[in-house]
């Protein structure tokens, strides 16, 4: 695909996520669209086979960003408190300071690279979106383009997986020794073996003496 016919199928692929659950937001009256589904769509759409592409990390650092915005308010009393962007106070700020770093935790311990739930979780700590209605809302969003980018993906022939990209096994670094190399042992019968192999391809083989 070249970079001009990428970048058409970018922009089309996003519009076409955006206007559709735009249009679930319409008919539901429920805050299915939201800020952070933006570089999401990003991402899966730009970026398809990077590790925080697939459906699995999308769908579930969401969720990991929503249970720490929700533990963030909860921490610092805010549960039920009113949005303040303008003039926060030092509990508003703490509140995102927790969730943001409770996320990035368990994006970083449950191997979920997901950027965009990074901002997730500070709309529902800011208080932008905290009810439970309205966080249930943020997650069928969040569903919503993941099932967008699989049947996009799918249909336009682009590599993409159904929930996560296989687990491959590593290569052991080069130049690693593996147990047996490192054991004197096995190293001299190795030499042993090859100077036998030396004496049978050579057409005279000289005596120990």
């Amino acid at each position: 695909m070249t970079r001009i016919r990428r970048a058409v199928y970018v922009a089309l692929s996003s519009f076409g996520c955006i206007v559709l659950i735009g249009l679930c937001a319409i008919l539901t009256g429920a805050p299915l669209l939201f800020p952070s589904l933006g570089p999401t769509a990003f991402l899966v759409f730009a970026s398809p086979q990077a590790p925080g592409a697939s459906p699995r990390t999308t769908v579930l650092g969401h969720l990991a960003g929503v249970l720490s915005g929700l533990a963030g308010l909860a921490v610092t009393g805010l549960l039920t408190a009113a949005p303040d962007l303008t003039h926060p106070s030092w509990a508003r700020i703490g509140a995102a300071a927790v969730a943001l770093g409770l996320t990035c935790a368990a994006m970083a311990a449950l191997d979920l690279p997901h950027p965009p739930a990074g901002a997730t979780t500070l709309i529902i700590a800011l208080g932008l979106l905290h009810t439970a209605p309205q966080l249930v809302a943020v997650l069928v969003g969040v569903v919503l383009i993941a099932l967008l980018a699989v049947v996009i993906n799918k249909l336009f022939g682009v590599p993409y997986p159904w929930w996560r990209f296989a687990v491959t096994a590593e290569a052991p670094p080069r130049g690693a020794l593996t147990k047996e190399s490192d054991d004197p042992t096995s190293r001299a019968s190795a030499t042993s073996r090859s100077g036998r192999r030396r004496c049978r391809a050579a057409p005279r083989c000289p005596g120990p003496g």
